[in-house]
């Protein structure tokens, strides 16, 4: 069979380099090009120790990008940079899958959102696929099997490694200024709670913060229920809503954000309930440069493509 093609946009960072991962562990997809202006003219395998080609970076503009037919394209890019490359790929009439990494296509009802383990079923064999965030992931999944059972908006309180940042320097990148310390930000109104919401369909309040470690992200969501209920009860709603879902493992102990790192599942557990039986609390944990990104965006090339959702995913 004949290998199919992708590229990357934006492969310097962690999450191309993720992905770069994957793909060399791919048994169908074959790596076209990366692109990158830092890195352009500079050898692939010298930068990735999972590649073993030939391939060099390249600086490929929009229009470079669509000429080059290949049948995917990631767009790992800073918010707000996407839309040059999507046009370019759509003026060329190709039909090449496009599977964005940034917020931008999150809300546009035209893009596939591509969280499969609650969104299987709008799947219509889009080729504009928009992957969540990282945040929204964990808060999603953390609230889905429960949904119908609140009396108030949830309440999410997430701390991530400063791989969340990018690799633009930052203050909420920086090691020295992260060392023994928890950096709050965006406490009202973060792109992952609108995210959430949105696709939830109900409200949902979101506190991120920073932590010092470099990978994985915990959500701690607080849930106000209706009517009175059992830790039993809804420890069932979770293992019901995934246990045909390879990707999502419901512990019962809250999980560790320790544990995930390196690691493409994500687990949920916890289940903690107040003695009146009206408020439970759920804890999620994933590694945001793999389920929150890589893992995620490989899943939906994967499906995009025809392949089996879970191929070259080590599990």
């Amino acid at each position: 069979m004949t290998k199919k093609t992708i590229g990357i946009v934006g492969a310097r960072g962690h999450t191309g380099a993720e992905l770069i991962r994957l793909i060399a562990g791919h048994p169908d997809l074959e790596l076209a090009f990366v692109s990158s202006r830092e890195l352009a003219g500079q050898r692939l395998a010298d930068h990735n120790d999972a590649y073993r080609g030939d391939l060099s970076f390249g600086n490929l503009d929009p229009a470079a990008v669509a000429a080059t037919g290949v049948d995917a394209v990631v767009l790992a890019l800073p918010n707000g940079k996407a839309a040059p490359y999507v046009e370019a790929i759509d003026k060329a009439g190709a039909p090449t899958v496009i599977v964005d990494l940034s917020a931008d296509y999150r809300f546009d009802e035209r893009w596939y959102y591509g969280l499969p383990e609650l969104y299987r079923d709008r799947w219509r064999g889009e080729k504009r696929i928009s992957n969540p965030g990282c945040y929204a992931t964990a808060v999603q999944v953390s609230i889905a099997p429960v949904k119908d059972l609140l009396a108030a908006p949830p309440v999410s309180f997430g701390v991530s490694g400063y791989s969340g940042a990018g690799t633009t320097p930052s203050d909420r990148n920086d090691p020295e200024k992260l060392r023994d310390n928890l950096m709050p930000y965006s406490l009202t109104g973060h792109m992952h709670e609108k995210e959430a919401s949105r696709h939830l369909g109900l409200p949902v309040e979101f506190m991120p913060h920073v932590a010092p470690h470099f990978r994985g992200l915990t959500v701690t969501t607080n849930l106000y229920l209706a009517k009175q209920a059992k830790r039993e009860d809804i420890v069932r709603r979770f293992e019901a809503r995934y246990e045909k879902e390879p990707m999502i493992h419901v512990v019962d102990e809250a999980p560790w954000v320790s544990q995930i790192a390196n690691r493409h599942h994500m687990d949920v557990g916890g289940f903690a309930m107040s003695t009146d039986g009206r408020r439970v609390v759920v804890v999620a944990t994933l590694d945001n440069l793999l389920k929150g990104a890589a893992t995620q965006a490989m899943q939906n090339v994967n499906r995009a493509l025809g392949f089996a959702e879970l191929t070259a995913i080590p599990l």
